[in-house]
């Protein structure tokens, strides 16, 4: 079982990725302000990160950013949802260190995919 740590303000978004998550066996938490995660990190480290990038206070490229920095976190995956599909936008994900990128709206299986896939990656 795989902790993944959701990072999202649309309730409608993170419902129904809890309940998959936990459906396919993952313990799961929720948070909806950017500023809350490093501290999030700090007391217990996910396996799997999904991170929206447009958060309250602050972005999920800053958080992506500041995650990559401690080599302590190097071994955490890092899933982006976002809204933002511009080829710009994915290679900004990417070069901040994101592991994969999904645009919203998104399918069930490829959540699901992309998650188990990163899983087994770590």
């Amino acid at each position: 079982m795989a902790y993944v740590l959701i990072v999202d303000d649309e309730p409608s978004i993170v419902l129904p990725l809890e309940y998959l998550m936990q459906q396919h066996g993952h313990e799961t938490h929720v948070l909806a302000d950017g500023a809350a995660v490093l501290p999030a990190l700090e007391e217990r480290l996910p396996d799997l990160v999904l991170l929206d990038v447009m958060l309250p206070n602050q972005d999920g490229y800053a958080l992506c950013e500041a995650i990559r920095a401690r080599a302590a976190w190097d071994d955490l995956k890092i899933v982006m949802l976002t809204v933002k599909s511009r080829a710009a936008d994915r290679e900004k994900g990417r070069a901040l260190g994101a592991d994969a990128y999904i645009t919203k709206p998104f399918s069930v299986e490829t959540v699901v995919a992309t998650v188990q896939e990163q899983l087994r990656a770590a």
